[in-house]
């Protein structure tokens, strides 16, 4: 872990012990500390701290407050890049080559000096780990073998980035926003390499300094990472190295908190600054609270339900469009994501380029069982779905359970948390599983890269992507993809996109079902507290108190 925590944390934590107090009708807690942002969210998606790696929500959130890169997209105008620790930046007339000037005088953390050659280590160790979001950078014709060469600095200042073709240079920029593309400070983080034996899929004789880094922090963001406790806290504390204004914060604190109801209380009381996982009904007590304010935004959020096409019941293209047929759309708009979502059918979320309003699809029980039928399984079949035990997803399955029963399947609900889910899911060993999906990057090529593009559909393939999570071995929708992020006449690159939904609302293992509207209870002390459009553009260090 990363270090002990100071004393006045350690009392505000001990709050959290109050908090059934709290709910019991006792004295509340006391007011969160003058210099201290608690929020209360489910964060027991986080596996990992490490950006090379980390690729969930809310994790999303902490790399983003806590590791510079090289630019970063205005959330305001997600149009809008500009540079973070790039002063500067070039494009070679072929399209291929990137030159990027970093601004001098910069320090991690640590207090060591933040280079080029920081980057190119960064997104070097990306490629060389091959975890789960590399292919954000390999994408561009990185490998093991060649990112040496073209991701690497040439001076203390200058880092060149070389792609294999030519793409949209916003494209590529907009790639080089995500998380995988996070500052790590080299010299800490080889301080803090484990040996490994070298073999024929890993050449590499060293781990990078992964073991370390899952639990630890090497960045030069506004906030570092001091302390994470799985399923259970994370504290962000100022980063005084850090080369922008300072967060007028000495801290920020995530407690992980499930249940809607348990959050709403706690805010009312005082015991958490802000809530981010309320309920319509609890939302709906915030907003008539004089005490408190409601905040949202719409995210680059989709969540769905993916068909494993290793089975092979639900591999079968009626029963795929079956599965279509037997969600609530309207009960669930209604209830479950009033004011925190809105029904799309579709992988793309409004606002991004290209989205196609479409919606074909409503409850029809019988034209499911039609399907079914023609499917060759006229009586319905068994099967199980994973789920992620927090609101409103377990909601979302639940009715789904229901509707599938009057078609006659019968679906069992196998509850976990985050990191259980998601871990089984990514080994693709599940039937169904219900989750989301948040854009890596404000571009279209975000959603259908992992929706409708799976280069290899074998078990040991390195893109692992949403399709190749559910085995939807799909060469001509990949081919399709491919050519829509080379295309530079954006008119005929929306077509594109059109054509590609088109073709995943008809074929596809994903039942679309919303994209979410992401909202938070917040206290009237809390100032400059705003939700970014994707998970790593909520920047908790703006945030200030009165």
């Amino acid at each position: 872990m990363m270090g002990k925590i100071n004393g006045r944390v350690r009392v505000l934590l001990a709050g959290a012990a109050l908090s059934a107090l709290v709910l019991t009708g006792a004295p509340a807690y006391a007011e969160t500390p003058a210099d201290t942002l608690v929020l209360a969210w489910a964060i027991d998606d986080i596996i990992t701290l490490d950006p090379a790696e980390s690729f969930e929500i809310s994790a999303g959130e902490m790399m983003g407050n806590s590791y510079d890169r090289l630019v970063r997209f205005d959330p305001a105008d997600p149009s809008n890049i500009y540079g973070d620790i790039a002063e500067s930046w070039t494009v070679s007339d072929d399209g291929k080559t990137f030159t990027f000037k970093i601004k001098p005088g910069l320090k991690f953390a640590s207090g060591n000096p933040v280079t080029a050659e920081d980057v190119a280590f960064s997104i070097q160790r990306v490629v060389k780990l091959d975890k789960s979001p590399a292919f954000i950078l390999t994408q561009f014709g990185l490998t093991k073998d060649n990112v040496d060469e073209n991701a690497k600095a040439t001076d203390a200042s200058t880092f060149v980035f070389v792609t294999d073709q030519a793409y949209a240079p916003t494209f590529v920029l907009n790639c080089l926003t995500s998380n995988p593309a996070a500052v790590v400070d080299k010299k800490l983080v080889l301080e803090h390499v484990e040996a490994v034996t070298p073999s024929e899929e890993n050449k590499f004789d060293n781990d990078f300094g992964y073991a370390w880094l899952k639990t630890n922090y090497a960045g030069s963001g506004p906030m570092k990472i001091r302390d994470w406790r799985a399923n259970e806290i994370l504290v962000l504390e100022r980063n005084d190295n850090y080369y922008g204004d300072k967060a007028p914060l000495a801290r920020v604190i995530y407690r992980h908190v499930k249940e809607s109801a348990t959050q709403r209380l706690m805010l009312e009381s005082g015991d958490i600054d802000i809530a981010r996982n309320l309920s319509p009904n609890d939302l709906d007590a915030v907003s008539a609270n004089e005490n408190l304010a409601v905040t949202s935004t719409p995210k680059g959020t989709v969540y769905y339900i993916s068909l494993n096409q290793k089975n092979e019941t639900l591999a079968k293209p009626e029963v795929r469009q079956a599965f279509k047929y037997l969600v609530d759309y309207d009960g669930i708009g209604e209830t479950l994501i009033k004011g925190i979502g809105e029904i799309n059918q579709t992988f793309l979320p409004k606002g991004m380029l290209g989205w196609a309003d479409d919606k074909p699809f409503k409850l029809d029980v019988a034209k499911a069982k039609e399907l079914l039928a023609a499917a060759g399984v006229p009586e319905g079949f068994s099967v199980t779905m994973d789920v992620r035990n927090t609101q409103p997803v377990t909601g979302i399955a639940e009715s789904f359970q229901q509707s599938l029963a009057e078609a006659g399947i019968k679906m069992e609900i196998i509850p976990g948390d985050g990191k259980q889910t998601l871990t089984k899911y990514r080994a693709r060993n599940h039937d169904m599983y219900i989750g989301q999906w948040g854009v890596d990057y404000w571009d279209p090529h975000s959603n259908a890269d992992t929706f409708t593009s799976n280069p290899d559909n074998a078990d040991d393939a390195s893109s692992k992507t949403l399709a190749w999570r559910n085995a939807w071995d799909i060469p001509e929708l990949t081919a399709e993809t491919k050519s829509a992020v080379v295309e530079p006449d954006s008119a005929k690159r929306v077509e594109i996109y059109k054509s590609l939904q088109k073709k995943f609302v008809e074929t596809s293992p994903f039942v679309m079902i919303y994209q979410q509207t992401e909202v938070a209870g917040v206290r009237k002390a809390v100032q400059n507290f705003k939700l970014g459009p994707s998970s790593d553009t909520t920047y908790v260090y703006k945030v200030s108190k009165n």
